[in-house]
């Protein structure tokens, strides 16, 4: 059995309102990633960043995404002070703005580069720093001379999406690169990638029985109820669900009222409409009506989609289709 189950850090989703929201109706991960944070040269925790660092009693870790090591150090020890005991560094965000800057998976482009911002990095901060990568920046053949690198620091753990970077989300995984992460990571392991459902996540176990742990994201949106199920819990009934998103939209009306007091519905819906992007693909035969959620325009045309959604459609026992 995986000895641990963590929440992905998904940028715009698992933050703070719908972790609360989240752990308190279904929970079951062992820790939550907290989507990463930007530091500046100027070295400051925006209150905004501050407000996402909050625990609420959680579980969290913390991820930092930098392109240069003394931006990293300086917020890790900044996160330190705060309590936090791992800070985790973001080799793996795919997105073009990012990686135009040379950070996240854009780090990976250059492995000299790398290796030095990890020396910088593992000799300037006193909290343990564990690292989420792909495989390379173009190629998976690029693995191999990453993980090096990787070996001669020590990471508290290695979170391995078997990706490339053009990849981003959609194709098939390369086990066989993870494989190699497996048999010579000097550090522990830790899978991300396609883990949708219990059978998925079983396999995963089977294959590799030493793995330290696995990263799901993706697939606990589609199935909030996942992490409960892969400890023996039961499935969400729909009922269960439409209670999840009834409290999840109010939490996020709520949010945004500090803000703007009277447009708060209209971004709430709009958070809505990201975790449905997921949570569709529950539910049988739900491509047309998600269609037509992500066209909608306006609070009244989510609220009208969702009654529709959960009074027409029957729930599947795990999520199909791609979930990018």
């Amino acid at each position: 059995m995986i000895a641990r189950l963590d929440l992905a850090p998904l940028d715009g989703i698992t933050k703070r309102v719908f972790r609360r929201v989240w752990h308190a109706r279904f929970g079951g991960a062992d820790r939550c990633f907290i989507p990463f944070i930007s530091p500046t040269d100027q070295h400051v925790i925006t209150p905004r960043d501050r407000r996402e660092l909050e625990s609420d009693g959680l579980p969290l870790v913390p991820q930092v995404m930098a392109k240069q090591a003394a931006d990293f150090v300086w917020a890790a020890e900044a996160l330190a002070d705060m309590g936090y005991e791992e800070v985790n560094l973001n080799l793996g965000c795919p997105s073009g703005t990012v990686t135009a800057k040379g950070k996240g998976s854009g780090l990976l482009m250059d492995p000299d580069r790398l290796d030095r911002f990890l020396d910088q990095v593992f000799s300037g901060t006193r909290v343990p720093v564990s690292v989420k990568t792909r495989l390379g920046y173009n190629v998976p053949e690029e693995f191999p001379r990453l993980l090096e690198i990787f070996n001669r620091y020590p990471i508290a753990c290695l979170t391995v999406h078997p990706r490339v970077r053009p990849e981003k989300y959609r194709g098939a995984v390369h086990m066989d690169q993870f494989a190699l992460a497996m048999e010579e990571s000097r550090n522990p392991v830790c899978y991300n990638g396609d883990l949708t459902s219990v059978a998925s996540v079983r396999a995963l176990e089977t294959r590799f029985p030493n793995l330290h742990a696995a990263m799901i994201g993706r697939g606990a949106i589609a199935d909030p109820a996942l992490f409960r199920r892969l400890q023996g819990g039961p499935a969400a009934t729909k009922e269960e669900l439409q209670s999840f998103t009834r409290e999840l939209y109010q939490a996020y009306q709520e949010f945004y009222a500090q803000a703007a007091p009277d447009g708060q519905a209209a971004p709430a819906s709009q958070r809505m409409k990201e975790v449905w992007f997921y949570l569709i693909h529950l539910f049988e035969n739900g491509q047309r009506l998600g269609g037509r959620m992500r066209r909608s325009r306006g609070p009244r045309a989510y609220e009208e989609l969702e009654d529709q959604i959960f009074q027409e459609l029957d729930l599947l026992d795990a999520p199909q289709g791609e979930l990018a």
